[in-house]
C-alpha cells in the first residue's frame, strides 16, 4: 500500500459542501440575552438543537390554534415543575391534561403541606424509621398521607352522595374545586375548565383510600373509565389540529397518541424523555415509532424528542414557546 492510498483511508476527500447551518453556540460577549441564547440552541448541536426544534413545534401548535394535550407522570408534580404545569393551565396554553394518579394525590398534599428537599444518597432504613418517603432527592414525610386520607374521606362522602359510579375526570374536577392554592394544577384545571384525564386512577394512594372507603363505608361506589375514553376520542375528532407535549412516558403519553389515532394521528408532537428505545417499552418509544402506528402524522418536521431530564428542559421550553 503506497502513501497516497493510506492517506485516502485516513483523510477521505470530499468536494461536497453541505447546505446546512454552521455549528455555532451563543456568544456570551456583551449584554446577556436569555432568549437569544435559546435561539442559539438551534445551531449548538446535540440535545440543545432538539430543544430548539421542540420550541419551534410548540410555537406552531399555538399559531395553528391546535388543541394542546399536556401529558406528564406524577414525578413532575412531585418536583418544582408543578408550578410550571399550573402556569400553563392558568394562562390557557393547554386544553387537555393526561396524567397518573400520583399527580392528583401529590397536588392535593402540596396545597397544605410542602414536600422537602432531601438527598439522593440517604440511609433508607433510617428514613423508614423516621416516617420519611424518598422520591429521588425529594423527601415526603408520611404525615402528608395521613392528612390526605382524612381529606379524601370527607371528599368521597360528597363526591359519591348522589351518583355511585363516577369518572376520573369528574373526580379531578370536583376535587380541584375544593382546593384553595393558586399553584394547584387541579384547582387551575377546575377553574379554567381543562379536563384532567387519569386512566389509572387507582395506581396511587387515591386507589388505596378508594378501596378502604368502599370496603368500610359504601360497597356500591366505583370509578368508570370508558366514558372518559369516549370523551377524549370524540373531542380529538372534533379538533382541527392537535398538539401533544409529553413530559415522560407511560400511560399518559400513550393515552394521548392512542386517542389521536382515531383522527389519523396528532399533528404536532414533542416528547421529553429519558426512556431507552432498546427494550421496546412504550416509555422509550420515540415519536417516529408512533408514526408507524398512525398515532402521529407522518410529516418529519412536526415531531421531535428531547432526550433529557424534564426538570432541566421543560421550564426552558415553556419560557421560550409560551412566554416569549
Amino acid at each position: 500500500m503506497d502513501n497516497d492510498e493510506s492517506h485516502d483511508h485516513v483523510l477521505p476527500g470530499s468536494d461536497e459542501e453541505l447546505d446546512t447551518p454552521d455549528v455555532r453556540g451563543y456568544d456570551f460577549r456583551g449584554e446577556f440575552d436569555f432568549y437569544e441564547m435559546l435561539d442559539a440552541y438551534a445551531t449548538t448541536g446535540f440535545q440543545a438543537t432538539q430543544l430548539a426544534e421542540a420550541i419551534d413545534i410548540a410555537e406552531r401548535m399555538q399559531d395553528e390554534d391546535a388543541t394542546i394535550y399536556l401529558t406528564f407522570t406524577s414525578n413532575i408534580i412531585s418536583s418544582g415543575l408543578r408550578e410550571t404545569v399550573a402556569y400553563l393551565v392558568r394562562e390557557g396554553y393547554v386544553d387537555v391534561l393526561i396524567t397518573t394518579s400520583g399527580s392528583l394525590t401529590e397536588d392535593v398534599i402540596k396545597t397544605a403541606k410542602p414536600f422537602k428537599m432531601g438527598e439522593w444518597d440517604a440511609d433508607e432504613e433510617a428514613l423508614r424509621e423516621r416516617g420519611i418517603n424518598r422520591l429521588g432527592n425529594i423527601f415526603v414525610p408520611s404525615d402528608r398521607y395521613v392528612w390526605l386520607e382524612e381529606y379524601l374521606y370527607d371528599f368521597f362522602d360528597d363526591f359519591f352522595a348522589e351518583e355511585k359510579i363516577r369518572t376520573p375526570t369528574e373526580f379531578a374536577r370536583e376535587l380541584g374545586e375544593t382546593l384553595d392554592d393558586e399553584d394547584s394544577v387541579l384547582k387551575q384545571a377546575a377553574d379554567n375548565d381543562v379536563p384532567v384525564y387519569c386512566p389509572a386512577l387507582t395506581d396511587a394512594e387515591v386507589g388505596n383510600f378508594l378501596y378502604y372507603y368502599r370496603q368500610g363505608y359504601d360497597s356500591d361506589v366505583g370509578i368508570e373509565i370508558l366514558d372518559d375514553y369516549d370523551s377524549l376520542i370524540e373531542d380529538g375528532l372534533l379538533a382541527d389540529k392537535t398538539g401533544l407535549i409529553a413530559v415522560g412516558g407511560g400511560v399518559p403519553k400513550h393515552h394521548a397518541i392512542m386517542t389521536n389515532l382515531f383522527r389519523g394521528g396528532a399533528d404536532y408532537v414533542v416528547y421529553i424523555s429519558t426512556g431507552m428505545e432498546g427494550d421496546g417499552s412504550l416509555s422509550g418509544a420515540p415519536p417516529n415509532e408512533a408514526v408507524s402506528w398512525g398515532k402521529i402524522k407522518e410529516e418529519r418536521t412536526n415531531y421531535t424528542q428531547i432526550e433529557a431530564e424534564a426538570t432541566l428542559v421543560f421550564p426552558l421550553l415553556v419560557a421560550s414557546a409560551f412566554q416569549n
